[in-house]
């Protein structure tokens, strides 16, 4: 045997092996087996390194570490899934495919529901060439370097691979793996993780890859996001079988059924089993199975109408309230919290916990020192339920009122009638309000500017040298090199963050800025009208109130936001530091010649995806939607269109096929006529 042949068969045997391992759950050689076929491989690399190649086993850990991770824009967008909490909100979930389907589904697909991180992972002829976290489900980050060292995830694909394919799934620790790092963690003296979720997570974004090769990570695969030249799939279960069949890890507790009791069935076994797997599952995610018919029920804004995640209930424990304190937040909203006994709760240590505001903290007659029932589910912010009223028998606990005066500032503190949350009247004067808004400013549903989070702003603050969000790209690596442990990579790495900030979309910049009411979906719609803040600030209620999406609140909070002094004296800083505050005009300006009309995207299109074909619409001012009624101007309908075809025959509302839509971008509301 050559050496060629023997290095490609070694690879094959490890690839093999580690296949039986991840995917089928079930090795026939013990791990010292597989260390010797490892060693030896990389004993022949070694002694031939013109035979290596990027999709060696061996080649999972080569690359240097990174200094960034670069953006990357998904294909497909990653949609977000809506929750139900009963079997009652599930069924009436069904109920709501029932009417879009106008029949019962044919079947449903039951998964757990994983507790780690989503990750898309790009294959080309059956190699891996792009991982890539979920980010805001549009634009997510390159983390190809770090999914390579996940010895689940392959790097060479099984069988007849297709030539281009994106798999969605999530990665998470074991529960053993996650034992033995916070062991090892401890020993050396660094510091533990809060649970399995965070470690993934914190794992796979590691910007040295042989930190995350060290970690122990596992994948379950769950879904195909787009795929070209693979075999015609027909169903959720089949492309979890053909996923399977490839390579690609996928949980063996995914289960077909036929109807929603079956599905009731699964989510109980699911939750009496919760705790007996090696990986945190927060709940059940139910699909409906075939393919056809997601297509035809399609998406809401944010998430698929063919899917719903179960979460499980939220689990609760006892301890001691300490104390009652309050933040400020980045509003001037006033919020009491729990500073607690630590108690294990969810799959975490908690210490804190919400009391959401004063009026539900008196309802519940929450008081410091009482024995309190902690709640905690996921992600989500741990909150006290209430206090176990049989434990304050004989204790004299005063009740908690809130504070007068801010104690971050000692301006007063105020409830405005009719809302719900006191308020500080300090403005931006109180540290802790600034420091909530300037977190969120430079976080990632803001300017995304990395390395500027809590511990640099907290720096930056206490030392005078930021007070507004101007501050921000001012700053130099003259100030920041004063600071202890800031050497000139850490400057250059967040200057140059601060840098590329300043020409950050002008949406990002409303939505990072905070105005009430503005989030990025209007942020986007303000952008479109009026391309600059300048343009913004002059426009008149009248022009604000003719966006549809915008009304009488959001215009009412805006000419406030722009009457404001401090507003106008923050623009001017803006401006003066580089930052853009406006957007170019689209190439042949702004096209709203579809502007007024509203269509309805059904069945599957050669020349665009769904999200291709209602971009391009939305780009032309229409808007899509997702359901037929008598205010839809036209549906576009292309193969196995399903019911929305026939609502809209019966309610005489135009059909446009692919080459008529094409048209109607083309040529604008004439083509209709023709």
């Amino acid at each position: 045997m050559t050496v060629e042949a023997e290095v490609e068969a070694l690879r094959e045997a490890i690839r093999h092996h580690l296949h039986r391992y991840h995917v089928l759950d079930d090795p026939v050689i013990s791990d010292a087996e597989y260390d010797d076929l490892f060693r030896k491989l990389e004993k022949l690399e070694a002694e031939h390194p013109e035979l290596v190649n990027p999709d060696s086993p061996t080649q999972r850990v080569g690359e240097a570490p990174s200094s960034a991770f670069e953006p990357v824009t998904h294909r497909q967008p990653l949609f977000s899934l809506d929750n139900v909490d009963s079997l009652e909100t599930l069924e009436a979930w069904e109920q709501r495919v029932v009417r879009g389907l106008e029949r019962e589904a044919s079947g449903y697909v039951c998964e757990l529901k994983i507790d780690g991180l989503a990750v898309s992972l790009t294959y080309e002829s059956g190699r891996l060439v792009l991982g890539a976290t979920r980010g805001n489900g549009t634009v997510g980050e390159d983390i190809t370097h770090n999914v390579r060292t996940v010895n689940a995830i392959p790097l060479v694909l099984r069988g007849q691979a297709p030539e281009l394919m994106e798999v969605r799934g999530e990665i998470y620790m074991p529960r053993s793996a996650f034992e033995e790092l916070n062991r090892r963690q401890a020993e050396e003296g660094g510091p533990v993780f809060v649970n399995p979720r965070n470690a993934a997570a914190g794992s796979v974004r590691q910007k040295d890859p042989a930190v995350t090769a060290g970690r122990n990570l596992a994948i379950w695969c769950y879904q195909v996001g787009f795929l070209e030249g693979g075999p015609p799939l027909a169903s959720q279960s089949e492309t979890l079988g053909w996923l399977r069949q490839l390579g690609l890890p996928v949980n063996p507790a995914s289960e077909r059924v036929d109807s929603r009791a079956e599905v009731e069935q699964y989510v109980r076994g699911a939750l009496d089993q919760r705790h007996g797997h090696d990986y945190q599952t927060d709940g059940v995610v139910v699909k409906v199975d075939a393919l056809t018919e997601q297509d035809e029920l399609g998406f809401t804004a944010r998430s698929p109408r063919w899917a719903v995640a179960f979460k499980f209930p939220a689990e609760e424990r006892t301890t001691v309230l300490e104390e009652i304190r309050i933040n400020v937040g980045r509003t001037g909203a006033v919020t009491p919290y729990a500073v607690l006994e630590p108690v294990f709760v969810g799959g975490a240590t908690v210490t804190h916990a919400t009391l959401h505001n004063e009026g539900e903290l008196h309802r519940k007659d929450i008081r410091p020192g009482d024995v309190v029932t902690v709640r905690r589910a996921g992600d989500v912010i741990p909150e006290v339920v209430g206090p176990v009223l049989s434990a304050r028998k004989g204790k004299r606990l005063r009740k908690w009122n809130m504070p007068k005066t801010c104690p971050f500032c000692g301006n007063p503190i105020v409830t405005v009638p009719g809302e719900a949350r006191a308020k500080c009247t300090g403005g931006f004067e109180c540290p802790s309000r600034l420091r909530e808004y300037l977190f969120y400013f430079a976080s990632r549903s803001g300017m995304d500017i990395e390395g500027l989070g809590y511990q640099t702003v907290d720096l930056l603050m206490s030392n005078g040298v930021i007070e507004d969000p101007a501050d921000i790209f001012t700053l130099s690596s003259e100030v920041l090199a004063g600071f202890e442990g800031w050497g000139e990579v850490s400057i250059n790495n967040l200057l140059t963050q601060i840098e590329q900030a300043k020409d950050r979309p002008l949406a990002r910049l409303l939505t990072a800025l905070g105005i009430p009411l503005v989030g990025p979906s209007v942020a986007k719609l303000l952008t479109r009208r009026f391309r600059s803040i300048d343009r913004l600030l002059a426009a008149r209620p009248a022009e604000l109130e003719a966006i549809d999406g915008v009304g009488p609140e959001i215009v009412a909070s805006l000419q406030a936001w722009g009457a404001d002094r401090e507003t106008r004296s923050l623009i001017q800083k803006l401006r003066s530091a580089g930052v853009r505050l406006e957007d170019p005009e689209p190439e042949g300006g702004v096209d709203d010649s579809l502007a007024g009309m509203t269509l309805v995207i059904t069945g599957t299109l050669d020349g665009y995806s769904r999200d291709q074909a209602k971009s391009a619409a939305e780009h032309k001012g229409a808007r899509v939607t997702g359901s037929v009624s008598k205010n839809t101007t036209a549906v576009v309908a292309g193969a196995n269109a399903g019911s929305k075809l026939a609502k809209a025959t019966d309610l005489g509302i135009p059909v446009l096929d692919e080459a008529a839509f094409d048209r109607l971008l083309a040529e604008g509301p004439g083509a209709l006529a023709g």
